[in-house]
């Protein structure tokens, strides 16, 4: 598979006379794990500087959530927080605090995703920071908001899967309630917490004011679900795309085969031939019509699920496609980022970090003609540019070694 080296990725980025759209954005980043550092990862890879707030020693959750022989500078870790510094600071310290303070006095954006009411009693609630800095983005992740029987409760990705009906809603009865293995609801919030801030940056140009930012987990898998949602409010009826007659997943002697019989005319019709059948299910009266489809769903997909069952998926996945049928092979991770198309994409980068080494990681989702989003720096290590952003911001070698000495910066 094609990589591509980060330096090779800054030298075709950006002519030197454009910037980047985020160029000259200051964010002063207090997230950890997943949906808060996606999103201000997104920031740095379009020209945002991000400086990581950590805490001393531990660092970021996601530094030590798997263990792993890089130890803090784990894949977890250095694949959602490239393009930041870092800094480790004491919070709960008063000069901790008071230095903090003076970098969101010249900041543009503030982004934390801890649970609700926790910012405010660090002393970096939105009240207090925009009496410091009316320009200020303050923005907020949290899992279900500041108000409401649920604001106290952490907001958890398996646990927002569970409250918001994602979980319950499965292709099958008989299937079992099962968490969905990806990071869906942190992945998602994350990336409106990303839109927000752009959305309050683009006010900012209007007004030259700042302005608070919130988004919960809870609203975002809500939001998801706006086709379901509608139906259920104004029909009473749930909406399952997993449900569909003409839609599976079907094994194959080799794999599996996933089709969606959609988005064609006669799509039994195309199938009943793609799947070399005796006959033509649309002749059934079963299923003649999609509500008889619907009815008849189990019995359907019993034929189906047996004629895959004879053959490889490479010949059934060429078969539908000759019928005109939306279909795909069930692949692993691994074999997708060996892919072909992941390459042409350019998803794949490579970086070398003093730590770990070679290190290759997901390249921005979001390709932009003219300003690209570049990877000018690996994940930091754990309080690499605490004195350079402190000098950056006005503090001596005196006030800094002095923070050392108290033990502030670790």
């Amino acid at each position: 598979m094609t990589m591509h080296d980060t330096t090779q990725a800054q030298d075709a980025a950006t002519p030197a006379s454009r910037a980047l759209p985020l160029d000259g954005v200051t964010v002063v980043d207090f997230t950890q794990v997943f949906m808060g550092p996606s999103c201000t990862q997104l920031l740095g890879d379009f020209g945002a500087d991000v400086i990581k707030i950590e805490r001393p020693g531990r660092g970021d959750t996601s530094r030590n959530s798997l263990p792993d022989k890089d130890g803090q500078d784990n894949p977890i870790f250095l694949s959602i927080n490239r393009n930041k510094r870092g800094m480790s600071i004491d919070t709960k310290s008063d000069e901790g605090r008071a230095a903090l303070r003076d970098i969101i006095a010249r900041a543009d954006v503030v982004v934390s995703n801890f649970r609700a009411g926790v910012m405010e009693r660090m002393g970096f609630g939105y009240e207090e920071l925009k009496q410091l800095n009316p320009r200020l983005i303050w923005a907020s992740g949290t899992g279900f908001g500041t108000t409401g029987p649920y604001s106290s409760l952490g907001g958890q990705d398996v646990i927002n899967q569970a409250y918001s009906g994602v979980m319950w809603r499965r292709s099958s009865d008989d299937d079992p309630l099962t968490v969905y293995p990806t990071t869906l609801c942190d992945y998602t919030t994350g990336m409106h917490l990303f839109q927000g801030i752009l959305l309050a940056l683009r006010s900012r140009d209007e007004t030259g004011e700042g302005q608070k930012v919130e988004v919960t987990m809870y609203d975002s898998m809500l939001h998801m679900q706006m086709q379901e949602a509608a139906m259920q409010l104004n029909r009473g009826f749930e909406v399952n795309w997993g449900r569909m007659p003409l839609t599976g997943v079907f094994p194959t002697t080799d794999s599996a085969v996933c089709m969606v019989g959609g988005f064609a005319a006669d799509p039994l019709l195309h199938i009943s031939r793609a799947l070399e059948l005796d006959d033509d299910l649309t002749q059934r009266p079963e299923f003649a019509t999609h509500d008889k489809q619907v009815e008849n769903r189990a019995a359907l997909q019993t034929i189906f699920a047996d004629r895959f069952a004879t053959n490889t998926t490479a010949y059934w996945t060429q078969r539908l496609e000759d019928e005109g049928i939306l279909n795909a092979p069930v692949r692993t991770l691994a074999e997708t980022l060996a892919d072909e198309q992941t390459a042409a994409n350019e998803m794949v980068i490579e970086a070398q970090h003093p730590t770990a080494g070679s290190f290759r990681m997901l390249n921005a989702p979001i390709h932009l003609s003219d300003t690209p989003a570049t990877v000018r720096r690996v994940a930091p290590r754990l309080g690499e540019h605490n004195d350079e952003i402190l000098a950056e911001n006005g503090f001596s070698d005196d006030e800094i070694r002095r923070l050392h000495d108290l033990g502030v910066l670790k």
